[in-house]
């Protein structure tokens, strides 16, 4: 079997409202969205690797009626960031600055990263780790 390789992932999340999301992530991640016109925006996170934030509506609209509206899990965990950054207090600091949770605090975990863990607007999950 010929071995597949990806050339690009984007990771999709959800959210109610695509603008309140936009400014969260820009203060947070400190980037520009690299593509932000009306119903997606993106966030080239790595090389080919890119977050994109879509407005729950606007996925409906695809996905209804054999799934579940979003709307309906909004504030429900639905998945999770695992991001390694330098320096992820500053990270969750801004994250919290611009209305996010802490979730679980910056510690050492048992898988060896110290990784800490906040909501987003939506109720989605990011953490922000480093290397012990």
């Amino acid at each position: 079997m010929e071995k597949q390789k990806m050339t690009e992932i984007e990771f999709i999340i959800y959210v109610k409202d695509q603008q309140r999301s936009i400014d969260f992530y820009k203060n947070v991640l400190q980037i520009s969205p690299s593509l932000d016109v009306p119903g997606m925006t993106e966030f080239i996170l790595a090389d080919n690797v890119k977050l994109g934030i879509m407005p729950e509506n606007g996925i409906a609209k695809i996905i209804s009626p054999k799934m579940p509206h979003p709307k309906n899990g909004n504030g429900i965990p639905r998945c999770e960031l695992y991001l390694k950054v330098n320096n992820p207090t500053a990270y969750i600091k801004r994250g919290v600055e611009s209305g996010g949770k802490i979730i679980s605090k910056f510690k050492e975990r048992d898988w060896g990263d110290k990784t800490g863990y906040l909501s987003d607007l939506d109720g989605h999950i990011i953490a922000f780790a480093e290397k012990k």
